[in-house]
């Protein structure tokens, strides 16, 4: 693996441990973790910048850092990143319960799927920055997170909308629709993947905000749709909204264990071309969370339950397993890729396992352990940050 993260050039990364800069969120006490907030790591060092509940998952847009609360009253928060600090800005409502993946969309929107409630939701970031600029004008609010005097986007900011209510048929988790993720497509719409109803929805998102279904695409009863990934020409590693028109679609099925390969038919429907099972033997307690292309267009993908990476080839409109290895600690929930490395969220382990990359894109063993409560998102910060 020799290619940076998804959106930044190879240059911008470290070649060295010394030189790894990473933002991680992580679980705290409110989801039965260990962590304080989001942290910051230098080197192998790790510590906490932002004190705030749950923040499950992050996305990094310029020097802004956006952060969901995975709590019952769902929300997400923006933060300034400059010299290893985070200056809060606002908050503004997830629309839901259990905002478990917040993205930056091309249109200008940020993206928030809740997993309990099974919504989706578009912040006008250009509002929420706007509202954010003019209420620190006039109040001289200070950037401190969790201070009584936060700025709150307002609700015209926003727009939510609800996945169908659909039953799956494992009934302690496709009891309804649960929003894990969503991802940008090449034809500019959004893709936001349903656990709980096995299917994919396509929304448009707009600036407004403004989100309108487009079509669903339905998966096999059971799948459990988690993490999506383009496969194709300039995919890059797990890339959504830099995939051309012709990749198709890596979904990592949570529930059966499999993962699949997607692509548009005529009508523009996703349908599988390709499926393979992540590991042999009954899937039990086994689960599979994040998914992404490497540089040479090989799957990676996390098991959590058999705590392994598996790495599979894509030759031929196929996937076929080239190997796995040991994630390195217990319950891989993300994973990064950086020059010559896969970071490894180990939630159960409180730590981030640094894993040496062969040349067929598979894992050797941890060469570093990095302390961080519960991780349960890993992004690479860009040198120029």
């Amino acid at each position: 693996m020799s290619g940076a993260a998804a959106g930044f050039p190879a240059d911008d990364f470290p070649r060295d441990l010394a030189d790894l800069h990473l933002l991680v969120g992580s679980y705290t006490a409110t989801g039965g973790g260990n962590a304080t907030g989001i942290s910051v790591v230098h080197g192998t060092t790790a510590s906490t910048v932002a004190v705030m509940d749950d923040p499950s998952f992050l996305a990094l847009s310029g020097d802004r850092v956006y952060a969901v609360s995975e709590t019952a009253d769902g929300r997400v928060s923006a933060f300034r990143y400059a010299g290893g600090a985070l200056e809060h800005r606002w908050d503004a409502d997830a629309g839901g319960d259990a905002p478990c993946h917040v993205r930056v969309d091309p249109s200008g929107a940020l993206v928030v799927t809740n997993y309990v409630s099974g919504t989706v939701t578009a912040v006008s970031l250009e509002a929420a920055e706007s509202h954010a600029a003019s209420v620190t004008a006039s109040d001289g609010v200070v950037g401190t997170h969790g201070s009584a005097d936060r700025v709150v986007v307002p609700e015209s900011a926003l727009v939510t909308g609800v996945l169908p209510d659909v039953e799956g048929p494992v009934e302690d988790r496709q009891e309804g629709p649960h929003a894990h993720q969503s991802i940008a497509t090449p034809d500019g719409t959004v893709l936001v993947a349903d656990l709980g109803g096995d299917a994919l929805h396509e929304f448009r998102v707009t600036a407004d905000p403004a989100i309108d279904l487009v079509r669903v695409h339905h998966l096999g009863p059971g799948v459990g749709p988690r993490h999506m990934a383009w496969l194709g020409a300039g995919a890059g590693a797990g890339a959504g909204s830099d995939a051309d028109a012709d990749a198709d679609l890596v979904v990592a099925g949570e529930l059966d264990g499999r993962v699949y390969r997607l692509r548009r038919d005529d009508s523009g429907t996703l349908r599988p071309i390709a499926s393979a099972p992540a590991f042999e033997g009954e899937v039990g307690e086994s689960l599979l969370s994040h998914v992404e292309v490497d540089q040479a267009g090989r799957v990676v993908v996390a098991v959590r339950g058999r705590d392994l990476i598996v790495v599979l080839d894509t030759a031929d409109d196929g996937l076929t397993v080239v190997g796995s290895a040991s994630c390195g600690g217990v319950w891989p929930r993300h994973f990064a890729q950086v020059p010559g490395y896969l970071l490894v969220a180990n939630q159960m382990s409180d730590a981030i396992a640094v894993l040496p990359v062969g040349a067929d894109g598979v894992p050797g063993e941890t060469v570093a352990q990095i302390a961080v409560g519960s991780p349960a998102c890993i992004v690479p910060v860009p040198a120029r940050s």
